[in-house]
């Protein structure tokens, strides 16, 4: 009879929940689980790849996003066996770690509650991996930062009881979501997740709900997981902050004394507006610092020029309106050419910096050359403005570079130094996938016990010193031949490295990682989303309004052409607003996309061709990776008939 059901809750993270779901197995052989997967609605093709790859999975598929709690309790409700375990699809658990859990509840009768050790994927022991009870006053120095700045005090950092060593097993207050192991009579006591907390402080509630039963919560460090967190939400966004302590009041006022639930309330609603502004500032200050500087350096430098320019070549000085107007005027049409050549992307690349002033400058001077005479100043102090911008830009990048202070987000010249850890057959199919999406890199060699081979630097006992010898910057582990408790070890003796860690899974078409719990994790895909890139973004968005707005200025003659026009006004605002793009994915029954949805799709380029699922899956495929703008105007000057017709 089986002992343990454990239980995953999806929400469009297909590639993470494979790579879990592919440890849960392996450490199945060792102790036989049950495994249920909760889809919530998923649009990435999550629920296709359990039931092609995870059989015997039972997989429940609901039809909208229910939430956390209710989805786990889904599950829950169905179980039969002594134990049931809540796991997050961005996670990887070790070969032993159900047996070991299992068997460490089995020897204290006392247990209602069980995490572990969990590491991020940089290999960073995760805080969360033990908690304490967040009471009035350990919500406020939670809240306010303090147990940020004094971590291992008793008073302050009582929230991840930084005081506790995080090697040794403890009687804790709260277990982390992620990996939450229970007895089920002890869920029949004290009831499941409340399905008040869509997502956050469920496990906080349920935590302390199994201490008010009489049972202890343990933190277990005798084996350990991998946990991406952040994959399933983005832990910086002001959406976050405002869920996440929404959750905090609910449990408030569950569990404490009207009046010790009032002050927590108003402390968090304080932080809430407090953490919400900051994030928003923050996001701000990141976007407009690098276009403030130039335009601040432009700006100055232009100025001194001009004066210098009057003061030498020029029997008169310019009027204000020059000051005032021209210089600023001519700064913003500079930062929108930078803008629009991609200049602000990063990795940061001068070449586009350039091409953007220069045309910037055509710009200028074809403009220049239709004003009045009176107001045509001087083409020299545009040439020369151009140049200063040219140098100011560029210089202070490359200063700031060289000091060490790469806020401008500077390409890296030197190629990614990369080392695979596997066997050679699973390693160059790897390596194959990196090469197709990946050009930035060096592939030094394998990690291997393998014998005879010139590409084999050595073997995984071997593998700190590869690391200096080679300076690697990057680690990819072959899960197929690398065990999972191999892969956390290696990563744990690594942490203090600036070394990139990512595992392959096996028969999987991608190499997964995350650098730290504030990274959404990373994905070389072999169909690499060209797409996504920020160039194309942005410009598939300037396309999508330039055509809004010449469709609207042609609609008196789109009135006979276009079928169904009160859908045509429709898509127009949806497509102006955002919501909606002209050309998107074509959709079939064996693939979803969570990209915007799409009046047309590449299938429209093909007249008169009824596609198959198949071939609208590798259609969709060369779109992506291929994806050029003009593709999109293509698509939409053959269609224009079909412009009107639902997304």
């Amino acid at each position: 009879m089986k002992k343990l059901s454990v239980v995953i809750v999806n929400y469009n993270v297909k590639y993470f929940l494979e790579q879990c779901l592919h440890s849960v197995f392996k450490a199945a052989q060792l102790l036989p689980v049950t495994v249920y997967v909760v889809d919530n609605n998923s649009v990435d093709g999550s629920v296709e790849m359990v039931e092609q790859k995870f059989s015997d999975t039972i997989l429940i598929a609901n039809k909208i996003n229910v939430g956390f709690s209710k989805a786990n309790n889904q599950a829950m409700r169905l179980i039969t066996t002594p134990y049931v375990l809540l796991l997050n699809p961005d996670t990887l658990v070790e070969e032993d770690t159900f047996l070991k859990c299992i068997q460490f509840m089995d020897n204290h009768d006392d247990a209602g509650g069980l995490g572990v050790y969990m590491i991020d994927g940089k290999g960073n022991f995760l805080p969360e991996s033990k908690r304490g009870l967040p009471t009035p006053w350990v919500a406020f120095y939670k809240i306010f930062g303090l147990s940020a700045l004094f971590p291992k005090s008793k008073t302050f950092g009582r929230y991840h009881l930084g005081y506790l060593d995080k090697n040794q097993t403890h009687v804790v207050d709260v277990l982390s979501g992620a990996f939450m192991l229970m007895r089920t009579a002890t869920l029949d006591k004290v009831g499941l997740l409340d399905e008040d907390f869509f997502m956050y402080g469920e496990d906080i509630d349920l935590s302390y709900r199994i201490t008010k039963g009489g049972y202890n919560n343990y933190y277990f460090p005798e084996t350990k997981i991998i946990h991406y967190k952040g994959e399933s939400t983005k832990k910086s966004s002001v959406n976050y902050v405002f869920v996440f302590y929404k959750a905090m009041v609910i449990f408030a006022q569950k569990h404490f004394s009207h009046q010790h639930a009032k002050v927590v309330s108003m402390l968090i609603h304080a932080a809430v507006y407090l953490r919400a502004g900051m994030a928003i500032l923050t996001r701000i200050s990141k976007q407009i610092f690098a276009p403030l500087m130039d335009a601040l350096l432009i700006y100055g430098g232009f100025v001194l020029i001009k004066i210098y320019w009057e003061n030498n070549y020029k029997v008169f000085h310019y009027p204000p309106i020059y000051d005032y107007i021209f210089i600023p005027g001519y700064v913003c049409v500079w930062l929108s050419g930078i803008y629009l050549s991609g200049g602000y992307d990063k990795p940061l690349r001068l070449q586009k910096i350039m091409r953007g002033l220069l045309s910037a400058t055509v710009f200028i001077l074809v403009v220049y050359a239709l004003l009045p005479e009176n107001l045509r100043f001087s083409r020299a102090l545009i040439l020369l403005g151009t140049a200063w911008a040219a140098l100011a830009t560029s210089g202070i990048r490359a200063t700031l570079h060289t000091l060490g202070i790469n806020i401008y987000g500077f390409e890296r010249n030197e190629k990614k130094r990369i080392v695979i850890v596997g066997k050679i057959q699973e390693g160059l199919r790897v390596l194959t996938l990196l090469k197709q999406v990946e050009t930035n890199l060096s592939f030094i060699g394998f990690i291997s016990d393998e014998k005879n081979d010139t590409q084999i630097l050595g073997n995984e006992q071997q593998l700190h010193e590869i690391l200096n010898v080679y300076k690697i910057d990057e680690v990819i582990y072959c899960a197929k031949d690398v065990k999972a408790n191999d892969i956390i070890q290696s990563m744990l003796q690594h942490t203090q490295a600036n070394i990139e860690f990512k595992i392959a899974p096996e028969e999987s078409a991608f190499v997964i990682g995350s650098n730290s719990i504030n990274d959404n994790g990373s994905l070389y895909l072999v169909a690499i989303n060209a797409i996504q890139t920020p160039t194309n973004k942005r410009n598939k968005r300037l396309l999508d309004i330039a055509l809004c707005l010449l469709l609207i200025c042609t609609l008196p003659l789109l009135i006979f052409t276009i079928k169904n026009i009160s859908q045509f006004i429709k898509n127009l605002f949806h497509v102006f607003t955002g919501s909606y793009t002209w050309v998107s994915f074509a959709s079939s029954s064996n693939e979803k996309t969570n990209y915007k949805p799409g009046i047309l799709n590449p299938t429209d380029a093909l007249k008169n061709y009824h596609a198959d699922a198949a071939t609208i899956v590798r259609l969709n495929m060369l779109y992506a990776r291929e994806y050029n703008v003009y593709d999109d105007l293509q698509i939409v000057l053959k269609n224009i008939p079909a412009l009107g017709r639902k997304a």
